[in-house]
């Protein structure tokens, strides 16, 4: 089933079809769409879990880090919600 992210790229605002078939998370999905190479970001991220006791830790860096790169505004629209 495929869900819709919402959000603003350098402040522009956009939306995308989401699958978890295509993306582990929205977080991927929306990289994928502006032509972002994570691969140096999920080195971290991965590192950052294996040593941390929260997942707080893991999910304050990957959202300090995409805003950083450029992205607001990041989240799901519920069905039926334009």
């Amino acid at each position: 089933m495929a869900h819709k992210v919402r959000y603003k790229f350098k402040g522009e605002a956009k939306e995308i079809s989401f699958s978890y078939s295509h993306h582990q998370n929205m977080h991927e999905a929306v990289a994928d769409a502006e032509g972002i190479d994570l691969t140096r970001f999920l080195q971290t991220e991965q590192q950052i879990a294996s040593i941390s006791k929260d997942k707080a830790t893991v999910r304050n860096f990957r959202d300090a880090e995409f805003v950083k790169m450029g992205f607001t505004e990041l989240y799901f629209l519920k069905n039926g919600q334009e």
